[in-house]
């Protein structure tokens, strides 16, 4: 089976993280509500006309992913996967208004057209005249990493040499209001900002420059809090590693009090590893573990963590393997196993 490495990360994100050499360096928590993303110039990246039609997500998912492909200087991609939460929830929001201001009659469906999940592949691969493999992943917090899944599964059993695969979330204007007023009503509920942005990548069954493997990918949707010590540890059993060989280990805190998992974890098997974070600069959002994905592989790429994603301690040692956790309230728990070769 080949091995499935990666050729370019980029993210759109509440950071500085687009069209910048600097990681992070300077980025530092958001402390608004939420955690809007720092957007680029599209008119300058797309046809003005085109987005001013497209909403934020859109328009954030066709951006970086044009500029993963230009990073790994591919034109056309053999296949197109993307994970979103919420897809373009603010047609969804639109469409919504306008049955209620107008009575429910003379709707126009273009914005419930625009607001279907696959509406940011769809345009990604219109802009390139695309016609392969294109298919999004709509499960909640577990969506960019169904996306990976299916894209590391092309890479080792077809051999496809240049997957795109990324995440889009978008804030929204009214939802999201919503969930902040029901995690706020929590005993323990959400403290870091919601957030919004998109990740992109391309992957490949052809070693890189960099040489940054994506080892493996694993989803449940339930585990036991008293068993995630045991399965954490039998997930790098099967990739030959164990507890020692992870050099960083990134965890999605988010404030809420399901954050005790990443505590179990950070108190018995990685007690002696750097533990970082990364939502309180992301935003929590249902595709934000991709923005974990783009740091480790930047983390790799460059081998150097920035003071704002260390959690705990600084690394002694080149960090060569890099373990991803994430989980949001208990369920679509996700590991991700990142090395340089």
């Amino acid at each position: 089976m080949k091995r499935c490495f990666i050729h370019s990360a980029v993210a759109i994100s509440a950071q500085d993280t687009f069209y910048t050499e600097d990681f992070l360096n300077h980025a530092q928590g958001v402390s608004s509500s939420f955690a809007n993303a720092i957007h680029p110039d599209y008119k300058k990246l797309i046809s003005p006309v085109a987005a001013r039609r497209m909403a934020t997500g859109v328009k954030m998912g066709v951006v970086a992913a044009k500029e993963a492909l230009r990073e790994a200087c591919i034109t056309e991609p053999e296949a197109i996967l993307l994970g979103t939460g919420l897809g373009c929830i603010e047609d969804t929001e639109k469409f919504l208004n306008t049955i209620i201001s107008n009575n429910e009659e003379y709707i126009s469906p273009s914005a419930f057209i625009e607001s279907t999940h696959n509406t940011v592949g769809a345009r990604i691969a219109l802009g390139m005249n695309c016609n392969s493999y294109n298919t999004t992943y709509v499960h909640g917090s577990a969506s960019f990493e169904s996306a990976l899944i299916d894209a590391q599964l092309m890479v080792c059993l077809e051999n496809k040499k240049n997957v795109l695969v990324g995440g889009v979330d978008e804030l929204g204007k009214e939802f999201i209001n919503y969930m902040s007023m029901l995690e706020a009503s929590e005993k323990q509920g959400i403290t870091v900002p919601f957030g919004e942005g998109a990740s992109f990548f391309i992957l490949s069954s052809e070693d890189s420059e960099e040489g940054i493997e994506l080892i493996a990918v694993e989803l449940y949707e339930v585990i036991p809090e008293v068993a995630i010590a045991k399965k954490t540890e039998a997930f790098l059993n099967r990739n030959g590693l164990s507890s020692n060989d992870v050099d960083a280990f990134i965890s999605g805190h988010n404030g809420d009090a399901f954050d005790r998992y990443y505590q179990t974890l950070a108190n018995s098997l990685f007690a002696e590893v750097p533990q970082l974070s990364y939502k309180h600069l992301s935003g929590e959002h249902y595709t934000a573990s991709g923005f974990g994905f783009w740091a480790g592989y930047r983390i790799l790429k460059e081998q150097h963590i920035p003071q704002a994603l260390i959690g705990s301690k600084a690394p002694e040692r080149p960090v060569k393997t890099i373990l991803l956790y994430n989980q949001i309230k208990g369920r679509s728990h996700s590991f991700i196993l990142l090395s340089q070769c």
